[in-house]
Protein backbone atom coordinates (compact mmCIF):
# COMPACT_ATOMS: atom_id res chain seq x y z
CA UNK A 1 0.00 0.00 0.00
CA UNK A 2 1.42 3.39 -0.93
CA UNK A 3 1.54 6.39 1.39
CA UNK A 4 -1.02 8.10 -0.84
CA UNK A 5 -3.55 5.33 -0.27
CA UNK A 6 -2.80 5.22 3.44
CA UNK A 7 -3.07 9.01 3.75
CA UNK A 8 -6.56 8.90 2.22
CA UNK A 9 -7.73 6.41 4.84
CA UNK A 10 -6.18 8.18 7.84
CA UNK A 11 -7.72 11.49 8.78
CA UNK A 12 -5.83 14.47 10.09
CA UNK A 13 -4.55 14.28 13.65
CA UNK A 14 -6.80 15.48 16.45
CA UNK A 15 -5.78 18.67 18.19
CA UNK A 16 -4.34 16.60 21.04
CA UNK A 17 -2.34 14.36 18.69
CA UNK A 18 -1.08 17.44 16.84
CA UNK A 19 -0.05 19.08 20.12
CA UNK A 20 1.90 15.95 21.07
CA UNK A 21 3.54 15.73 17.62
CA UNK A 22 4.61 19.38 17.77
CA UNK A 23 5.83 19.10 21.36
CA UNK A 24 7.94 16.03 20.54
CA UNK A 25 9.38 17.73 17.43
CA UNK A 26 10.26 20.94 19.28
CA UNK A 27 11.63 19.17 22.37
CA UNK A 28 13.94 16.83 20.46
CA UNK A 29 15.10 19.57 18.08
CA UNK A 30 15.86 22.07 20.85
CA UNK A 31 17.61 19.39 22.90
CA UNK A 32 19.90 18.39 20.02
CA UNK A 33 20.58 22.02 19.05
CA UNK A 34 21.28 23.04 22.65
CA UNK A 35 23.72 20.19 23.11
CA UNK A 36 25.35 20.87 19.73
CA UNK A 37 25.47 24.67 19.80
CA UNK A 38 25.53 25.24 23.58
CA UNK A 39 29.17 26.32 23.83
CA UNK A 40 28.76 28.66 20.86
CA UNK A 41 25.51 30.19 22.21
CA UNK A 42 26.63 30.55 25.85
CA UNK A 43 28.53 33.86 25.45
CA UNK A 44 25.58 35.47 23.64
CA UNK A 45 22.86 37.38 25.44
CA UNK A 46 19.77 35.33 26.25
CA UNK A 47 17.66 37.09 23.62
CA UNK A 48 20.26 36.72 20.86
CA UNK A 49 20.90 33.06 21.74
CA UNK A 50 17.17 32.33 21.74
CA UNK A 51 16.80 34.12 18.40
CA UNK A 52 19.59 32.06 16.83
CA UNK A 53 18.23 28.83 18.30
CA UNK A 54 14.69 29.56 17.07
CA UNK A 55 15.96 30.62 13.65
CA UNK A 56 17.64 27.25 13.24
CA UNK A 57 14.98 25.16 14.99
CA UNK A 58 11.82 26.36 13.24
CA UNK A 59 12.81 25.27 9.71
CA UNK A 60 14.24 22.00 11.05
CA UNK A 61 10.96 21.23 12.83
CA UNK A 62 8.70 22.48 10.03
CA UNK A 63 10.41 20.89 7.05
CA UNK A 64 12.34 18.00 8.57
CA UNK A 65 10.97 16.55 11.79
CA UNK A 66 7.18 17.03 11.56
CA UNK A 67 6.74 15.53 8.07
CA UNK A 68 8.63 12.44 9.25
CA UNK A 69 6.45 12.24 12.35
CA UNK A 70 3.29 12.44 10.24
CA UNK A 71 4.56 9.61 8.00
CA UNK A 72 5.28 7.52 11.09
CA UNK A 73 1.79 8.28 12.44
CA UNK A 74 0.17 7.16 9.18
CA UNK A 75 2.29 4.00 9.13
CA UNK A 76 1.35 3.19 12.74
CA UNK A 77 -2.36 3.79 12.14
CA UNK A 78 -2.51 1.72 8.95
CA UNK A 79 -0.54 -1.32 10.14
CA UNK A 80 -2.45 -4.56 10.24
CA UNK A 81 -2.61 -6.11 13.69
CA UNK A 82 -0.47 -9.21 14.15
CA UNK A 83 -2.58 -12.35 14.60
CA UNK A 84 -2.85 -13.36 18.24
CA UNK A 85 -1.52 -10.06 19.59
CA UNK A 86 -3.97 -7.91 21.53
CA UNK A 87 -6.92 -10.02 20.43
Amino acid sequence: MSNTTAAKRVGPPTKHQLALIIWLAVFQTFTVLSLTLGDWLRPMSTILGTFVLATVAVPVVSYGVRPQQHRIRIRLLTQRPIEGVLT
